[in-house]
């Protein structure tokens, strides 16, 4: 029987790449939130590729719109073999000027998002003693950001959170790893040309790194050509942060 992968924000930028990688070997679950047409037009071009492809409108931070997601993945597909965390939110600002809400915003999506997936999938993969877990995380979550306090520190607690995970699931033969991406060519990446131009400076493989990039390490991690790699961080940043 084909694997199942879900991802969450998949809709677009590196989601949607991670989505369209993974359809060629999975049936895929993509799980939206606000941007309906992206994922039906994704879901359409998987499905007229050759692919199975199904979308799910759900916010990661609402338990029971995840759990009607986990149930519709598995009532659609009978199983749950890879989780992507991938949905996630950014935002640049002086620590001075975040303020409760701006933090608790970013906290409850990123961090707690991830948590609500997780535990609501890992019901069903525990039970199967087999499953992998991919969460994004960022080279922000490794080394920290000036002026994204509450990003670099809901990012590191992901890498927190896939190591302490890894070795608690791994009796039941399911691998948690994370993906680190560096500056990637996506909507968040909204940075003026400049600012391009002294960042790709500063990146020894002299150049933004696209979705793709990330989406074949993803890739990689769910396939069996890692089934002995758990609690493991991959930083995807063209050597911009070593």
């Amino acid at each position: 029987m084909k694997k199942t992968a879900l991802i969450t924000g998949a809709s677009k930028g590196i989601g949607k790449a991670i989505a369209l990688n993974l359809s060629k070997e999975f049936n895929v679950v993509i799980n939206y939130n606000k941007s309906y047409d992206d994922a039906l037009l994704l879901a359409d071009s998987i499905n007229k590729n050759g692919g199975c492809a199904k979308i799910f409108k759900a916010d990661i931070t609402n338990l029971t719109e995840v759990k009607n997601m986990i149930e519709f993945t598995i009532s659609h597909f009978k199983k749950l073999d890879v989780l992507v965390n991938n949905a996630g939110i950014a935002e640049q600002k002086l620590f001075t000027d975040i303020t409760e809400t701006d933090w608790n915003t970013i906290i409850n999506t990123n961090m707690n998002g991830t948590y609500n997936v997780t535990r609501q999938a890992l019901k069903y993969m525990i039970h199967e003693k087999n499953g992998k877990i991919i969460n994004i995380s960022s080279v922000w979550g490794l080394v920290g950001a000036s002026c994204e306090v509450h990003y670099s520190t809901a990012k590191a607690g992901i890498i927190g959170f896939t190591k302490s995970l890894a070795k608690e699931v791994a009796p039941s033969n399911i691998t948690v790893n994370a993906v680190a991406p560096g500056v990637i060519n996506t909507d968040m990446c909204n940075f003026d040309e400049e600012t391009i131009e002294m960042l790709k400076s500063e990146i020894p493989l002299g150049r933004i790194g696209s979705p793709d990039d990330v989406a074949n390490v993803v890739g990689f991690l769910a396939s069996d050509l890692s089934n002995y790699i758990t609690g493991q961080v991959i930083n995807v940043s063209g050597g911009f942060v070593v």
